[in-house]
């Protein structure tokens, strides 16, 4: 759900990590990935990007702008690596190699898409393809997970939000990993949580980077592979859903492989919040992002007194502007939900009604479908943001759509861990359904 590494959960996972002093060696802290991924990215950008074979790869010009959703406004290269360079990014993240067959070549796209009142609107996202291998190639949706500074988002970032695209893309398939609405170079704040507008986000990227691939001489074939990681996760369950119930976009959904997803806001993860399976830093910038991005979506609270503590209430909404960094919204706040929220809030969030219970279960139907592809739910019975019952509601609700989706416990390892050992794990399925 957020705030996963490099963007996602800098602070709270540091913490986290902290207090988990049993398992450090497995729990990486997301800091420490943050830094180490992004010097390896730093040398391998400054040796790439002036190289010969980047030359080529100039910015596109602006499209002519057009109504249709999806259409491709621009193009802009912002990585290169060899097969090297690749193998180096992700052993900094303790990712194998095992998978990396090429170099890969990374390109900002602007598109159009709409906002959550369904106005036209832009958003960026990061594609990426490999330098070698087929032609044609199928297609992986990788969606990100929670994050709250616009220059985190894939299309920007260097380190933590580029692994699962970089692990991909050299394995052979390209890589379309979009930024939201209101991240990257989107205007507007991030309707955080907003599950139908990242859908809508999302699929107008792939639709986007059909047009790109094509422009750049890599045609896709129509296959696409979700998968996607945290908040992430949930959104690849709501894409799949979306193209695999609609054959208009011309997309084939063939897998998905969603990695540590909120699926089950009402039954799993509030409760969670109160029941000590959710730490109390993640759980605290949880729930201060959902409730200030839905409150602009759906009427949860007039004032922000009403739900906030002074002098809490005078200072959060502005804290998520989509400018201010994990860090410095953690030490803005308290150390708990408890001492945050008003005890009638608190009693609110407990037992949701009204507003607050439609916010909630409007996210909650990503996996109340019966999914053609098959379906792998990736989580973590040490995962103290995510807590595996998440997965196994989702595997239920599929379940009475009479399909199968096994849950694969990582075991005892945090949020970020739980993505680092199935990442790898993703690519090598994806490869045996390829074949």
């Amino acid at each position: 759900m957020g705030p996963e590494a490099s963007a996602y959960e800098a602070l709270p996972m540091t913490q986290q990590t902290q207090q988990n002093t049993n398992s450090r060696r497995t729990h990486r802290t997301s800091r420490g990935i943050r830094a180490a991924v992004a010097a390896c990215a730093a040398v391998a950008l400054a040796a790439t990007l002036t190289a010969p074979a980047f030359a080529g790869a100039r910015p596109e010009a602006a499209a002519p702008l057009h109504q249709g959703r999806g259409d491709l406004l621009s193009v802009e290269p912002v990585a290169a690596l060899d097969r090297a360079e690749v193998a180096a990014f992700l052993a900094q993240a303790e990712i194998g190699d095992a998978t990396v067959r090429h170099g890969v070549r990374a390109y900002r796209l602007t598109y159009r898409t709409v906002d959550t009142a369904g106005r036209p609107t832009t958003a960026t996202g990061l594609f990426t393809l490999p330098t070698g291998g087929a032609r044609r190639l199928g297609l992986v949706a990788d969606t990100h997970g929670t994050m709250v500074h616009r220059d985190n988002a894939p299309s920007v970032a260097t380190d933590f939000a580029r692994l699962a695209s970089y692990l991909h893309a050299s394995a052979g398939r390209a890589v379309a990993a979009p930024d939201y609405l209101g991240l990257g170079k989107g205007p507007g704040p991030h309707p955080y949580m907003d599950t139908r507008s990242a859908v809508t986000a999302s699929l107008d990227m792939l639709r986007a980077a059909r047009t790109a691939a094509q422009r750049l001489g890599r045609p896709l074939t129509g296959d696409v592979y979700g998968t996607g990681f945290s908040q992430g996760g949930q959104v690849a369950m709501a894409l799949g859903r979306e193209l695999g119930e609609r054959r208009s976009h011309g997309f084939r959904l063939r897998a998905l492989a969603p990695v540590a997803g909120p699926y089950d806001l009402t039954g799993q993860e509030v409760p969670a919040l109160f029941d000590g399976r959710v730490n109390d830093i993640s759980g605290l910038f949880y729930v201060s992002y959902f409730l200030v991005a839905q409150n602009r979506l759906h009427p949860i609270y007039r004032d922000p007194s009403e739900a906030f503590r002074a002098p809490y209430d005078r200072r959060i909404e502005a804290l998520f502007d989509g400018e201010h960094r994990e860090e410095e919204i953690v030490a803005a706040l308290p150390k708990n939900v408890q001492e945050l929220l008003t005890p009638a809030f608190l009693e609110r969030m407990r037992n949701p009604d009204g507003a607050l219970l439609t916010a909630l279960r409007s996210q909650d139907d990503t996996c109340d479908w019966k999914p053609k592809a098959p379906v792998r739910l990736y989580a973590s019975a040490g995962d103290t943001d995510v807590p595996i019952g998440n997965a196994t509601s989702c595997a239920a609700d599929l379940a009475r759509h009479g399909v199968r989706a096994p849950v694969l416990d990582q075991g005892d390892v945090d949020h970020v861990g739980s993505f680092m050992k199935a990442a790898p794990q993703t690519v090598r399925w994806f490869d045996r359904l390829a074949r």
